[in-house]
């Protein structure tokens, strides 16, 4: 075999195992990803689903899911809007009640997951380990979130994967006070219900 043959011959191979990489690479975060929980939101906008991180932040995970599977999310509202930022929710009902909630949990905020549009976050008090129901949608890069950059950070444990034109649409509705809050919206927008998303579905 001369030395063009052999050299021909290696550039082929290298292809080949880089092809071989990128694919099985490939297939292993669709894996990974299907391994992931998933959760819908079915709300008086429309639905959109989120893909949630327990590999970066299991116990904001863990509490998250919690409350889904107790029904706590249901018939709650967005009652924090503002366009050009986020939409909060998880708290209060329709009436502004407040709901009663589980024990606060401690803050994972991470580098790894940055405040970025279409991620959710905790939503918590000036006390970076005081998050509990509450949660919050980016429809902005907002980096001024991120962990380091302002102390602990608010933690992101998942991201929209379907339906962020609902997100987009709840966060340009208007909104104004109520009962000594801002950024109410003028209409209730409903969680109507939160569930797991099956890998069936």
């Amino acid at each position: 075999m001369t030395n063009f043959v052999k050299q021909q011959f290696l550039v082929i191979y290298a292809a080949l195992l880089v092809m071989s990489a990128l694919i099985f690479s490939g297939a292993a975060h669709a894996d990974a990803n299907n391994d992931l929980p998933k959760v819908r939101f079915v709300t008086s906008e429309g639905a959109f689903e989120l893909l949630l991180r327990p590999d970066v932040a299991p116990k904001t995970v863990e509490n998250f899911l919690s409350y889904v599977d107790d029904g706590f999310y249901d018939e709650t509202i967005f009652h924090r809007v503002i366009a050009g930022f986020m939409i909060q929710g998880g708290g209060f009902t329709a009436d502004m009640g407040r709901k009663p909630t589980k024990a606060p949990i401690v803050n994972e905020g991470s580098q790894t997951l940055p405040n970025l549009r279409g991620t959710i976050a905790m939503a918590r008090t000036n006390n970076p380990d005081s998050a509990t129901s509450q949660f919050f949608i980016n429809v902005v890069d907002n980096d001024f979130l991120n962990a380091g950059v302002r102390g602990a950070g608010y933690a992101v444990f998942g991201k929209v994967t379907e339906g962020m034109g609902v997100v987009d649409k709840i966060a340009s509705v208007q909104t104004g006070r109520k009962q000594g809050m801002g950024d109410v919206p003028v209409s209730p927008i409903t969680i109507k219900s939160v569930t797991r998303v099956s890998a069936e579905d």
